[in-house]
C-alpha cells in the first residue's frame, strides 16, 4: 500500500509575502487606472447649451424636481445630465492589452505543467 500524499508546506513568511504581493497588485489594479485618468465619470459635454433650463436639457418635471432636491439648478446640471463616455481607445493598447493576456496564459500553463509533473512524480514515481 502506497503512503499517502502529502504536498510540501509552506512556510509563514512566504505565506505573509504572498498576502502582501497580493494585497499590493490588487490595490494596484483598482488605483492605477484612476491615477493614470483611464476611469471614472465622462470628462466632456458633446454639446454644450446656453443658458440651460429644465427642458433643454430633455428633463421631465419629475426628473427636474430629484435634481433640484439635490441641489442642482439647471445650470449646475447641464454637465452632468450632457456628459459622454468617450469609448474611443488606441489600438497599440488593444494589442498590449491581448499579448500581456496571452502571455499569462502560456506562463500559467507551463508553470502549471510543471507543477503538475512534480506532483505525478511524487505520488506515483517516474
Amino acid at each position: 500500500m502506497r503512503a499517502h500524499y502529502r504536498p510540501p508546506q509552506q512556510g509563514k513568511i512566504s505565506q505573509l509575502i504572498d498576502v502582501i504581493v497580493l494585497v499590493v497588485l490588487t490595490i494596484g489594479a483598482l488605483f492605477v487606472p484612476l491615477w493614470l485618468n483611464m476611469a471614472g465619470a465622462a470628462k466632456s459635454v458633446a454639446q454644450p447649451i446656453e443658458n440651460p433650463t429644465w427642458e433643454a436639457l430633455g428633463q421631465t418635471p419629475a426628473q427636474a424636481a430629484k435634481y433640484e432636491a439635490l441641489g442642482h439648478t439647471p445650470q449646475t446640471a447641464h454637465d452632468l445630465i450632457l456628459a459622454r463616455f468617450d469609448y474611443s481607445f488606441p489600438v497599440g493598447a488593444l494589442v498590449t492589452m491581448i499579448a500581456v493576456i496571452l502571455l499569462y496564459y502560456f506562463l500559467l500553463l507551463r508553470f502549471s505543467e510543471a507543477e503538475y509533473r512534480d506532483v505525478i512524480a511524487e505520488k506515483f514515481g517516474e
